[in-house]
């Protein structure tokens, strides 16, 4: 089996990488991409479009720029560590220009089948049919197909569930058709789901409309992207270093000590947050603001919804509330209809896949569905190693299990982890080593070995938070004036014992009982 030609199927942050690495590994990448501009889910539109990943407008990447960029391609200096969505398309297009992806980009093109070839068992090769703007086909033949086109396109709306729901006067609409706060201005709002979505919209309506009450089923753990000295969050928390203490830990004292520190800041008990699962159990929500709109009594959090009567929602807890609209944030289902249906033998006809990348009832390894998962931390780093790995593959320099023992590795849902030699690495590089073990797990670490190792990688990782820094040098910051400048240590530490004497000299009445204890004090400074 010669494997060659390549479909690349979405010209989204996945797409793109699939073809960058396809083009360094000797292959043959043709990208189709449905609408007419890269960037997929980051590709901001005033108005939904069917089978279209859609985002509202003022959404913010949840990981800093360090840990979002991808492994060989450091964000700009003077980006914000938290990216809008327009400077991360903005991205986007940078990397493509720069590696030079668009002539392999075919824009307003729609894939409408993946079908296997009659000789599949022997060839491997797929046929590919695609819809052009003005409703042409074309049928192709490749020798490997890698799915980029994303999971948030089918939005999930349970109304079904609710009783009452056909009669409800009010306007019920998925997180997916969500762009702003205008339609809720002066309105009585639900958003149901405490997922990240479900926080940002909550605290985008709650500036505008009358009252917004938040339902959640089971509540959440709640974190914001800030962590101590105001660091993005992700670069001080997901290092090799806590990675391995989390491993030797017990996860239930990881678990009491991460919700021991996040109720420090806001009970999350008192603002009716905490959930059932353990602060480790599931990933958290990502929100800075939520907790402080819970404060100011903006965002009501609420019981899931009983039932719907006309104009009212009651919830769990039986309380009546008018409600105007119910937006809701209950996720997605992955619907790929263009693969053939076999694909699908999860329990619930979802795609099943070895290493969540490879369907392990292929006869020939050929196919591959990219970034169907989820992580704590940024997705892309994983993404790029999916990639890398899926084009070694194609070509034959690594080979998958059986199909037995593949089903038997996805009942286990064990994880493929990649990573630098550790040992190697302390004694070649100390100063670096210690940079990759006990600073951030940046993508660039991915990088700084094997077969597309970068050159500028271990750079990249030692002037990391110089570009976490750059943003935020839009001012001098004077040195503070010596007579304002506080106490040096010093100064501290002779203070300190100089209280300490004074206590002990008037214990044992040292100085006259007529003195003070402070007088005393700066008698003993004196000298």
């Amino acid at each position: 089996m010669m494997v060659g030609r390549v479909a690349v199927i979405g010209a989204g942050s996945s797409g793109l990488v699939c073809t960058k690495i396809c083009v360094e590994e000797g292959l043959e990448p043709v990208c189709f991409e449905s609408s007419n501009d890269i960037g997929g889910l980051w590709n901001f539109k005033e108005c939904p479009q069917p089978e279209r990943s859609s985002i509202y407008r003022s959404l913010v990447t949840n990981t800093s720029k360090e840990m979002t960029c991808f492994s060989d391609f450091p964000m700009p200096d003077h980006y914000p560590n938290y990216t809008p969505n327009s400077l991360l398309l903005q991205y986007y297009r940078l990397y493509a220009q720069h590696f030079d992806l668009l002539k392999y980009i075919h824009f307003q093109t729609k894939v409408s089948h993946v079908v296997q070839r009659p000789d599949f068992p022997v060839s491997g090769q797929w046929d590919v049919e695609t819809v052009n703007q003005d409703g042409e086909k074309e049928h192709h033949v490749f020798d490997a197909v890698m799915v980029c086109s994303g999971h948030y396109t089918h939005p999930y709306l349970p109304m079904s569930e609710f009783t009452g729901s056909e009669t409800f006067t009010g306007q019920c609409l998925h997180s997916w058709e969500y762009k702003d706060a205008e339609r809720c201005r002066g309105k009585r709002v639900v958003v149901v789901g405490i997922g990240n979505s479900g926080g940002d919209i909550a605290v985008d309506i709650s500036r505008f409309a009358e009252k917004t009450f938040l339902s959640t089923r089971k509540g959440a753990w709640v974190v914001g992207r800030m962590s101590n000295s105001g660091l993005p969050l992700d670069m001080t928390g997901i290092t090799r270093f806590y990675g391995s203490l989390m491993r030797l830990l017990p996860s239930r004292l990881v678990s009491w000590i991460t919700e021991r520190a996040l109720n420090q800041k806001y009970d999350h008990k008192l603002y009716r947050l905490r959930p059932r699962h353990r602060a480790m159990d599931r990933r958290p929500v990502i929100n800075d603001e939520l907790p402080y709109q819970i404060l100011l009594g903006e965002v009501v959090i609420k019981p899931n919804i009983k039932e719907f009567k006309e104009s009212r929602v009651v919830f769990e807890d039986n309380a009546e509330e008018k409600i105007d609209i119910v937006i809701f944030c209950t996720g997605y289902i992955a619907n790929f209809a263009f693969l053939p249906q076999s694909l699908c033998q999860g329990p619930k006809g979802e795609l099943t896949l070895y290493k969540r990348l490879f369907p392990p009832s292929l006869q020939q390894p050929t196919l591959v569905v990219m970034g169907l998962f989820q992580t704590k931390g940024p997705i892309m780093p994983v993404v790029e190693m999916q990639a890398r790995w899926a084009a070694n593959v194609f070509k034959g320099l690594n080979r998958l299990p059986t199909k037995d023992k593949m089903l038997s590795v996805i009942e286990r849902e064990r994880k493929r982890r990649v990573k630098p030699r550790f040992l190697g690495l302390l004694l070649r590089d100390p100063s670096l080593w210690a940079k990759v073990f006990f600073g951030p797990c940046t993508p660039y670490q991915f990088r700084l070995s094997g077969s597309r190792q970068w050159s500028g990688a271990r750079q990249a990782i030692l002037t990391q938070w110089d570009r976490v820094d750059c943003p935020f040098n839009t001012r001098e910051v004077p040195e503070p004036h010596s007579e304002a400048s506080g106490w040096s240590p010093m100064w501290l530490l002779a203070f300190g014992a100089s209280v300490l004497m004074a206590a002990f000299m008037y214990k044992n009445e040292a100085f006259p009982t007529n003195e003070n204890v402070l007088d005393k004090v700066f008698l003993l400074f004196k000298f």
